[in-house]
């Protein structure tokens, strides 16, 4: 027998100070550096049932490609109770971990360490899904619609907190481009993203001919996976991207530097246009492939050569897919342009892998009771402030915070997990007009440009630009 859902809500007379609407690893970071603020009353809300980290990607012996210190919280406060070595700790694994001389932790072991600190962390709410934003000028509060799910992903209860502060860390969703759409809206044959590759993974070995799409570090631990469980000369497989060479990752340590809060901070001072350029000439800064997977790649295809022959898979970089659409029932058929030579063919597959990355996604629906307000740039982006704010009217006495939605803004650094604990400090510190998180002044040897943009002050509201 079913039931109408019972509304549940905070009532506008006792408001939070700030609610999360995200549990990902950006808010997940701010929630632990907020725990022991004792002052600050918080709540959180996710729609998924547990904290989880692209599950479909966690390949046997990948590992994260920054150092385990970007933690959650190591880079603001690494006497915090929810540091990585305090996991391993609990799990009394130190001594293991010290001698394995790990600077790059596997994936599997990072999302394992997300879920103990969501697993104990006070405040969060899983299976509570966010509806809508607003701004409520009778109690000069923001209002959060949420709803409440069962195990099932369906409706139990509605609810709305009032609260002073949002902040919103939705994260990214799947990129698929505009060609390929139709093919993963009807799945008779596999087209899948990488972020469902381990679900599938069975499915696409049992293929005939494997196609992956994506230069990025994804597709290349990707096809190396299918590479090392495919029989030697009888691999088929191709491995396409849009970049004019299977680069290595940009990572010198001077290089490193454009993932520091000082170079955060030039870029935020850049005008829009400069901005705009930048991004999309750093590609090789954060979409390129680590030196050790290039090198895993090549090993295993030169092994395959060992008593003669050539393995066979193709690799070919500069090439775009124009069209693509089904043959029948079983095989897919790729028309492909390449860029440089300016030349096209067509390619069929049994199976392809959507190595394509990821996209913020769009705050429009989520912000919709909050677009009278908000301030936006010349492509009709929200302005987000050095502080992480949205640009409200002035009338707006409340502060939006955004995480990982900031690209535009503040650069190529805004998704890596090594400034998350950064970003969470400077939030807080912003939010509590204190500095409960000291934060250094310079994070970098490299000076970025001849004028310096100054450190933010803590107090004020942004400016209505």
């Amino acid at each position: 027998m079913s039931t109408t859902p019972q509304p549940t809500h905070h009532e506008p007379d006792a408001p939070r100070d700030l609610v999360g609407i995200g549990i990902g690893p950006c808010n997940l970071s701010l929630a632990a550096l907020a725990h022991p603020l004792a002052e600050l009353d918080t709540a959180f809300y996710e729609q998924h049932p547990t904290f989880t980290w692209h599950p479909g990607q966690l390949i046997e012996g990948t590992t994260i490609q920054v150092p385990f210190l970007a933690d959650l919280v190591t880079l603001a406060d690494p006497t915090s109770p929810w540091t990585f070595l305090n996991y391993l700790k609990t799990r009394d694994r130190l001594f293991p971990f010290y001698f394995a001389e790990r600077f790059h932790i596997h994936r599997a072991e990072y999302d394992a360490y997300g879920r103990w600190v969501a697993e104990n962390l006070p405040g969060l709410h899983f299976r509570h899904q966010v509806d809508a934003v607003r701004w409520n000028p009778e109690h000069d509060l923001f209002e959060v619609d949420f709803t409440q799910l069962d195990k099932n992903g369906e409706t139990e209860a509605l609810g709305r907190t009032y609260t002073q502060n949002v902040v919103l860390g939705i994260g990214t969703e799947p990129h698929i481009p505009d060609p390929l759409k139709p093919l993963v809206q009807t799945p008779a044959v596999p087209v899948i993203h990488a972020t469902d590759y381990l679900d599938h993974r069975d499915t696409l070995l049992a293929a005939g001919h494997i196609t992956v799409i994506g230069s990025g570090q994804s597709g290349a631990e990707i096809f190396l996976d299918l590479l090392r469980n495919r029989p030697t000369g009888r691999e088929k497989l191709h491995w396409l991207g849009r970049t004019e060479a299977f680069a290595p990752m940009e990572y010198s340590k001077l290089g490193l530097e454009h993932f520091t809060p000082d170079y955060t901070r030039y870029f935020h001072a850049l005008t829009e246009d400069v901005r705009d350029r930048l991004v999309t000439s750093q590609w090789q800064l954060h979409k390129a492939i680590d030196t050790a997977t290039i090198a895993a790649i090549h090993d295993e295809l030169y092994r395959r050569t060992l008593h003669g022959g050539w393995p066979d898979a193709v690799l070919t970089p500069g090439v775009r897919v124009r069209t693509a659409g089904r043959m029948a029932t079983t095989k897919i058929e790729l028309h492909l342009e390449h860029t440089q030579q300016n030349t096209r063919s067509r390619l069929t597959t049994d199976a392809v892998v959507l190595a394509t990355g990821y996209r913020e996604r769009p705050l429009d629906h989520i912000l919709a009771g909050l677009d009278p307000y908000l301030r936006r740039d010349s492509r009709e982006r929200p302005r987000v402030d050095d502080q992480y704010r949205l640009v409200l009217d002035p009338s707006v006495t409340g502060t939006a915070y955004v995480q990982n939605a900031e690209r535009h803004t503040h650069g190529i650094g805004t998704p890596d997990l090594g400034l998350a604990a950064w970003r969470s400090a400077t939030i807080l510190n912003s939010l509590t007009q204190k500095e409960p998180y000291p934060l250094p002044t310079r994070t970098a040897f490299t000076t970025f440009g001849l004028e310096q943009p100054t450190t933010p002050a803590l107090k004020g509201t942004p400016a209505s630009w």
